[in-house]
């Protein structure tokens, strides 16, 4: 075994470690705590079984809520890179454009997606509000990202291929969007994670019954921890999978770019 699998090995162990100290923890805590509102990983687990066996409340399984959220969160997610990018390349080029527009952009990145929760139930209806919301939280990490991305490209880089008389389209093709795609990718997967933590509130407001957000509202008012908690779980660990996904896809794609250790 070389270096880079044992590294990879421990990192697993580590986790899976962490994993059951946690679960101990939990087993603890809620055989002392003895509390219908802290439910024992045992019913949690039977909780779990029982949605996707029977479905909840209304018969709807956890796979059906699971689905539903994952449509919605790739419609406003995929809406968020589709404006994000492209709008945060161009006023990464044009910074005049962006410091004249500032005082547009600032305040609304800094308004909480929940509280235009409001707004979306006057004006939008049905798959719009889940997507609505969704994009709005994924869009200003996106596109803040990008756009800073590019005005911190190497400036050697463009210096020299203006003195070789390289056109402004050939240094955006060659030089800038190379450099930045790795700033993107990143700034996706964060736009992606705060995705995640929209579609609660953005599945609370909807008139559909499905959906994990939905899920968690249901037990939520009938105040069902272990249900609540499997929600929760679901969220977390779909969210990582992704998170983790993203990962691999970065360093395949970006090989190049190396990584700094401070040990």
């Amino acid at each position: 075994m070389n270096g880079k699998t044992i590294e990879e090995t421990k990192t697993v162990v580590y986790n899976l470690v962490s994993l059951v100290v946690v679960a101990i923890l939990w087993s603890i805590f809620s055989y002392w705590q003895n509390s219908p509102f802290f439910p024992s990983l045992s019913a949690v687990w039977k909780a779990f079984v029982g949605l996707i066996t029977e479905g909840d409340i209304e018969q709807i399984g956890l796979g059906a809520h699971i689905w539903a959220s994952l449509v919605r969160i790739f419609a406003g997610f995929a809406a968020a890179c589709i404006l994000g990018i492209p709008l945060g390349l161009a006023l990464g080029l044009k910074p005049k454009i962006y410091n004249r527009t500032r005082a547009i952009l600032e305040p609304v990145r800094f308004i909480p997606p929940i509280a235009w929760i409001p707004l979306a139930i006057v004006l939008l209806v049905g798959f719009s509000r889940y997507a609505f919301l969704i994009w709005l939280g994924a869009f200003f990490p996106i596109f803040i990202t990008t756009l800073l991305s590019v005005t911190h490209v190497n400036p050697i880089h463009v210096n020299v291929a203006k003195v070789f008389g390289a056109p402004r389209w050939y240094i955006i093709r060659k030089i800038v969007i190379p450099s930045v795609l790795p700033d993107i990718a990143t700034g996706m997967r964060v736009g992606l994670g705060i995705a995640w933590m929209c579609i609660v509130a953005a599945e609370m407001i909807g008139g559909e019954m499905v959906g994990v957000g939905r899920l968690i509202l249901k037990y939520a008012e009938l105040i069902r921890m272990p249900e609540i908690i499997v929600g929760m779980l679901v969220i977390g660990v779909i969210g990582f999978l992704m998170n983790e996904i993203f990962i691999v896809v970065e360093r395949r794609l970006f090989r190049w770019r190396s990584e700094v250790s401070i040990d």
